[in-house]
């Protein structure tokens, strides 16, 4: 009997539709693989500093980059800093920068969606005209005078991001709910005297919140992407900061070898420049999967 339960049968049929998408797994797979890694950073690179397990050891100040060897699995960058360790504890800060900021975009996007579309007059008036303030502003720029406010540093970058993002949030959220709030079943529930957060959270956010879902996962990716093109500028992770966009920071003098050799330093933009691409790229095809999953026009195409 618990198997022709609707919810049951529609939870089976979606997890089909994801997984049965090639794309889809790659994406997973990709998604483990950082998992783990993060996971088991601790005994992949144990931390030199256990106290501070995100700064990259390194062996003297020499700003020549040197080449993988049993020391270094991965080489060095400038300042002698462990390739190797920076990207397996790079894998940690990534996942926190693209949890940290999307959750509290979103978290702040949806209720303020919600309350737009459902209340709609004066709050939705309010808080779509402060939508419309914050969208006329490019998001690079915005967030870099956020941080020159703020000051400097990768909490402060995260701090920053929330701050522009949740405004795409509320709109996607805001759009699902007026298509929402006249169905029979939420007027229903309003002539039964359910109070309006009842109907929000019970009624309309379970059924306007997958499209949200969708722009969630991809912006985890955008989000890791974003904050490393900070660091890249000095304005997010502090030298020495296990940090995929400050490790390429730091080899930006050695993209180009020396004349006659242009792939010399290879290395120190291969393996974290590598690992940025690998995991937006997993983000990307999760999203497009759930996308595919979610859209009722091809649903049960």
């Amino acid at each position: 009997m618990a198997d022709r339960h609707p919810r049951l049968k529609e939870l089976k049929f979606t997890l089909y539709r994801i997984f049965r998408n090639p794309s889809a797994l790659i994406g997973f797979c990709l998604l483990l693989m950082f998992g783990i890694i993060a996971v088991a950073a601790p005994y992949i690179a144990p931390p030199k500093y256990p106290r501070s397990p995100y700064v990259m050891p390194h062996k003297g100040f020499s700003p020549t980059p040197r080449p993988p060897s049993r020391q270094n699995l991965m080489g060095t960058t400038s300042g002698q800093y462990d390739i190797f360790y920076g990207v397996v504890w790079g894998t940690r800060t990534a996942f926190k920068i693209g949890f940290v900021v999307v959750g509290i975009a979103a978290l702040v996007g949806i209720t303020l969606g919600l309350v737009a579309g459902y209340f709609g007059s004066l709050a939705d008036e309010i808080i779509m005209r402060a939508v419309d303030v914050a969208f006329a502003v490019p998001l690079l720029v915005l967030t870099m005078a956020i941080i020159v406010a703020f000051g400097r540093g990768l909490e402060n970058v995260m701090f920053a991001l929330a701050l522009v993002e949740w405004r795409v949030y509320v709109r996607v959220m805001r759009s699902g709910i007026l298509a929402l709030r006249d169905m029979d079943y939420v007027q229903a529930a309003k002539v039964m005297g359910v109070s309006h957060v009842r109907i929000m959270l019970r009624h309309l956010l379970p059924n306007g919140i997958y499209p949200v879902l969708v722009i969630a996962t991809m912006d985890i990716g955008s989000m890791v992407i974003t904050a490393a093109f900070m660091s890249f500028l000095g304005l997010g992770a502090p030298k020495g900061y296990a940090d995929w966009g400050q490790m390429v920071a730091l080899a930006r003098n050695y993209i180009i070898g020396p004349p006659g050799d242009p792939l010399k330093y290879w290395y120190t933009i291969a393996f974290p420049g590598l690992c940025i691409i690998l995991f937006v790229l997993a983000w990307n095809l999760i999203g497009d999967a759930l996308r595919d999953a979610f859209d009722p026009k091809i649903r049960r195409g």
